[in-house]
This record gives structure tokens, sequence and C-alpha cells, in this order.
């Protein structure tokens, strides 16, 4: 039997088709949440919400860049499943370039997708929480956010902005029952990372094999994270032993931040 420490409670996943946001939504349907699934591509959602336990769970569409898609989705979520007592911002995007060549273009995109977004997501869901006097805020970040790594200026800006947006939210909501953390995964290995080392072979010239060393040598522990782990930190933070743990930004690196 699994345990459901989390029953009938209304968690929204975003960005929840694959990688780190399908294993959260393994996590938390195993011990019992009602999920909306969020997304911007409805197939994966529905394929996942039909592998999970604890369904029918609930699917939304959207693009958390866009104010009135998200309204319109949580307000939907909420509708169908009652008010939320979880979000997990987990969508997001890493694009690559030399500062000196990163347009405003990308620029914008990064902090749209991974800053505001989480902003949007977060304002449309708190109130549910505060209503409650009990509320969970994850916010996927990165290791991005807690140091500074080459070429993803834009990206590292956004994340360390989310980290930012966390620790001053949690500050507002302490007394309200609500806690806002941040998890911080290193190169962790999911399509988004197979993507990126795909755009290094093509740029450089190297062997996949050779990229995925080097990424995974930023690590101490010499290996890339994997999705799941990165959920088990998630799912510890959404239940009650964690209610003392607020602003914090947890890694998940094998120790490459400490």
């Amino acid at each position: 039997m699994t345990d459901s420490f989390l029953r009938e409670r209304h968690a929204v996943v975003t960005g929840a088709g694959r990688g780190i946001g399908a294993a959260i939504a393994a996590s938390l349907a195993a011990r019992g949440a009602r999920l909306t699934l969020l997304g911007r591509n409805r197939q994966p959602l529905d394929e996942l919400g039909a592998t999970l336990p604890g369904g029918p769970h609930g699917v939304a569409i959207a693009d958390v860049t866009d104010p009135a898609q998200v309204q319109a989705a949580f307000g939907a979520a909420r509708s169908a499943r009652g008010p939320l007592a979880i979000l997990i911002n987990n969508a997001g995007a890493a694009e690559s370039a030399p500062f000196g060549r990163t347009s405003l273009e990308l620029w914008q995109r990064m902090l749209s997708v991974n800053l505001t977004g989480t902003f949007l997501c977060t304002q449309a869901a708190l109130p549910d929480m505060l209503a409650a006097g009990w509320g969970r805020v994850v916010n996927i970040a990165s290791t991005a956010g807690q140091k500074g790594y080459p070429y993803v200026s834009a990206y590292a800006a956004a994340k360390h902005g989310v980290v930012g947006l966390t620790r001053s939210l949690a500050l507002e909501t302490a007394r309200g029952g609500v806690t806002v953390n941040a998890v911080c995964p290193g190169y962790t290995d999911t399509g988004l990372l197979r993507a990126s080392v795909r755009n290094i072979v093509e740029r450089t010239g190297r062997s996949a094999d050779a990229v995925r060393a080097e990424l995974a040598a930023a690590n101490p522990q010499r290996r890339l994270v994997q999705p799941a782990e990165v959920a088990d930190a998630v799912l510890w933070l959404c239940g009650d032993g964690a209610a003392s743990i607020n602003g914090q930004s947890i890694s998940v690196s094998g120790g490459e931040v400490m």
C-alpha cells in the first residue's frame, strides 16, 4: 500500500509532460494527491495522466508566460478539483549563447518562461493556500540560480530571479501556513539535457559521450542527477514534516553547490 500523506491535496505541476515534471507528478500521485498536469501540449500530459495512480487526474493547457491563459487554466483546475494546495513551478527552458551574442529576444524568452511564468502561476495559486491556512509552493530552479555558468547568462539570471522570488515570498507567507522553497538540480538526465548535448556536438564536433562526461564532471559524484531524485526532494518539501523549511534553495547536485 502506498503512503497517502497527500491524499485529497490538489497539486498543480507545470511543465508536467516530461522529464523532472513527469517524475514529480508521478511521485505526488503515488502519495494520494489530486493532480492537474499543466503544459502547452496535450498529448504528453494525457499519456502521463493515464499512467498515474489515483486518477483520473486533470490536464490544463496553457503557456505559463501568458497571463490570460494562466488564469483560465487555474480557474478550470479549481472548478474541477477544488482549491489548490500545492504548486510545483517546473515549466522552464534553457538556451545558451555567449553573452556578446545573447540577443534581447533570447534574454526575454529566458526571463519570461523561467521567471515570469513562476510569478504568474504563483499569483494564480496562492490565494487558495492562504485562505486554507496551508500550502506548498516549490519552484524548480537550478544550480544556475546558485552560481554562475558560462554561456547561459540569460538562463542563470532568470533562475537567480526565481531564487530571489522564493526567498521574498517565503517571508510574506511565513505566518499563513504556506511555505515557499526552491529545488535546484544540477545537470539532470532529461530530454532538455540531451537536446543541449546535441547542440554542443553540432557546434563543436565533439562526441556526445565526451560532452555528457564533461557535464557529469561538474557533479562531485561524477554523474548526472536523475529526475526521480529531484522528485524526492520536492515530495519531502510538500509534506507536513517540512513545515519549518521555508525560503530555502535546496541543491540536488551531488555537492556541486554547498
